[in-house]
């Protein structure tokens, strides 16, 4: 099966007003979205910085207006010092958490100072809280700087794969042009030999219908002839057509066991008479809405490939059953069947094996039932040949706006 892949295009630089930095650190040209969340670092960062702020303030004031005899308070407000050094270290690293212990200690020497003088031990105590102001600013600092560089290497990781995909699918689209421009060249070189047969034999057909003595029955059926290989140029540009412009489907109830029927009775004219053909239609099937032109131009490719495939003869069955809600539809054939090294390439464009033929049978197939919300599948049989099956789930059954 083809997987398509959508390719995104590569990224523009984006031209902003001075105000805002229009390049990364290494100079290079920073996209609209990055310089967006340079701007909300920025923004950030100031909010923080208030908050820090705040809190040191707000600690300070409680331990300057709070009297010398609440220790238990004292002990509070000497804790909450902690909060914004450790929010400024998270935030700002560990130089932002050895400014902001700075900071703290230094707002709060005047206060052992003033306050605790007359208690040496006790002031003791209150400079070596400093040093710890100190030492958990710079540990978590530390660490919170280790985390940011590994989520930096992280991001520029993904951006790398990122950009590598870019390519990759870059790349992909390109070779999928250039295959389709080959395929191209390869359905131009089995239309000209599709056309230039038929051709030949309609010309060959209009010399003896010019020749006056030619009996009323040669004429007869040089007219078959030429009839035929028109019939036969049709369908090769029906197939062409079919496959370049597939047209939207008429969604209505499809009547299965009358669609298999018309089918087989096509397909029987043209096919040997050493091919049987069966069909097994299950009672009561739920409805199913889609396209009843489109569901037989399916069976009918299937079931044309199926009689080709039979050169010995054998029995075509075509099934129809109840499956999870759904219909299942199969065609099951005694054919020559597919090498497994072909098998996922039977439903690619312009793939055959046949030695006259365009390969677009079977992807006209494909295209028919994706667009009528369904799915196809091809296997082998256990004794010989091959089974299609369509599916279309429950979501079919029901009418299409």
């Amino acid at each position: 099966m083809n997987q398509s892949v959508t390719s995104s295009p590569n990224r523009q630089p984006v031209t902003l007003p001075l105000s805002r930095p229009t390049t990364d650190p290494h100079g290079i040209p920073l996209t609209a979205i990055e310089m967006e969340t340079e701007a909300a670092r920025k923004q950030r960062n100031r909010r923080a910085l208030v908050l820090i702020a705040a809190g040191i303030a707000i600690t300070s004031a409680g331990h300057y207006l709070t009297p010398p005899d609440l220790l238990l308070w004292h002990g509070i407000f000497q804790r909450l010092y902690y909060l914004p050094v450790v929010y400024a270290a998270i935030t700002f690293g560990r130089t932002g958490g050895l400014i902001t212990g700075l900071a703290c200690g230094a707002l709060y020497v005047p206060h052992i100072l003033t306050t605790w003088s007359h208690q040496q031990h006790y002031a003791m105590e209150q400079y070596a809280e400093i040093f710890m102001f100190l030492a958990v600013g710079l540990v978590t600092g530390v660490l919170a700087d280790r985390e940011r560089k590994r989520r930096a290497e992280l991001q520029e990781t993904a951006r790398q794969l990122s950009q590598a995909h870019r390519e990759l699918n870059d790349t992909f689209e390109q070779v999928k042009r250039a295959d389709r421009l080959s395929a191209v060249g390869q359905l131009a070189a089995g239309l000209a030999h599709e056309i230039r047969n038929p051709l030949a034999s309609i010309d060959g057909a209009a010399e003896v219908m010019q020749a006056a003595e030619s009996p009323e029955e040669v004429r007869a059926e040089t007219m078959g002839i030429i009839r035929g290989e028109c019939a036969r140029l049709n369908r090769l540009l029906t197939n062409l057509l079919d496959f370049a412009r597939p047209r939207n489907p008429e969604w209505r109830e499809v009547n299965l066991p009358k669609v298999v029927e018309s089918v087989l009775s096509l397909v029987k004219h043209s096919a040997g008479k050493n091919i049987d053909f069966v069909q097994q239609i299950q009672d009561n099937l739920p409805p199913l809405w889609a396209d009843e032109e489109q569901i037989a131009q399916a069976l009918l490719n299937l079931t044309i490939n199926a009689a080709q495939a039979m050169t010995e003869g054998g029995q075509i069955v075509l099934t129809a059953v109840n499956r999870d809600g759904g219909n299942l539809i199969r065609v099951q054939d005694q054919g020559i069947g597919i090498d497994p090294a072909n098998l996922d390439k039977v439903f690619d464009p312009f793939f055959t094996t046949k030695t006259a033929g365009t390969g677009l049978g079977l992807s006209v197939v494909d295209q028919i039932v994706r667009q009528l919300g369904g799915a196809v599948s091809v296997e082998h049989n256990p004794d010989r040949g091959m089974t299609f099956s369509l599916f279309f789930p429950p979501s079919t059954a029901k009418e299409q706006p």
